[in-house]
């Protein structure tokens, strides 16, 4: 079994009476249908349809955890607290109350699932997010982050964070292609926007995985290939390219 530390996420909780319904409202899928054994990968938009972060969201006992870049934390749970207005909803930064683990090499469990107040969260065959209490991790490292980074980017999950923040539009990170935006569902910020990109067929850019060349050390938002880089680890990188 192989295990790295995650220093590059933050975490979101979102908890309260009214949390699914909230999420649902801001979140490009379906929260209100979202399986408590299901981990799911969403966008949050701003009104010009841009995203202004990707989340990993992790049903929990006390309502929901949000995985996303570690840098966008304090700005995003500040902005997404300006629309709670009067829902029963809490959101915090609890970024430092988590330590995030990645574990491969080891068999993944078939959903999401809690003991102990720790998470195990299956992020693909034999791969696993462990969420723990930081005062109270159980887990060794023995593991460099950048391996957990690489395999994310060769599954083509795109990760907004500071430097590619309100750039855009979930289709152009293949949001749509990874069951990451519903088409269906209600209103959400930029839904109209998102829809209309989608059924017009207006999205002339797509996030493509391409090799880094040698030497280079090419960091999110970077121009790239006539592009922009979105991610980059083991040599590899995700940018949005023109098509």
């Amino acid at each position: 079994m192989e295990c790295a530390r995650l220093n590059r996420y933050g975490l979101l909780s979102v908890s309260g009476a009214e949390a699914r319904e909230f999420l649902h409202a801001q979140l490009t899928i379906d929260i209100l249908n979202l399986p408590a054994e299901r981990a799911a990968l969403a966008g949050w938009c701003s009104a010009k349809g841009r995203l202004l972060a990707t989340f990993l969201v992790v049903p929990a006992p006390q309502g929901f955890l949000l995985q996303l870049a570690r840098d966008l934390a304090p700005t995003v749970a500040r902005r997404l607290s300006m629309f709670i207005l009067r829902s029963k909803v809490k959101i915090a930064d609890e970024s430092d109350a988590w330590a995030q683990f990645g574990v491969w090499d080891a068999p993944a469990p078939a959903g999401v699932t809690w003991e102990d107040g720790r998470a195990s969260v299956p992020r693909g065959e034999n791969r696993t997010l462990r969420l723990e209490p930081a005062n109270a991790s159980s887990l060794v490292p023995n593991a460099e982050e950048e391996t957990w980074l690489l395999q994310e980017i060769r599954a083509g999950r795109p990760l907004i964070t500071a430097a590619t923040q309100d750039q855009f539009v979930p289709q152009m990170v293949n949001l749509d292609r990874l069951e990451a935006v519903d088409f269906r569902k209600g209103c959400y910020p930029g839904q109209e926007i998102v829809a209309r990109a989608q059924y017009r067929g207006q999205v002339k850019r797509r996030m493509v995985r391409l090799p880094a060349p040698a030497g280079a050390r090419l960091r999110p938002g970077d121009e790239f290939n006539g592009g922009v880089v979105v991610d980059s680890a083991g040599g590899e990188l995700l940018a949005v390219v023109p098509v």
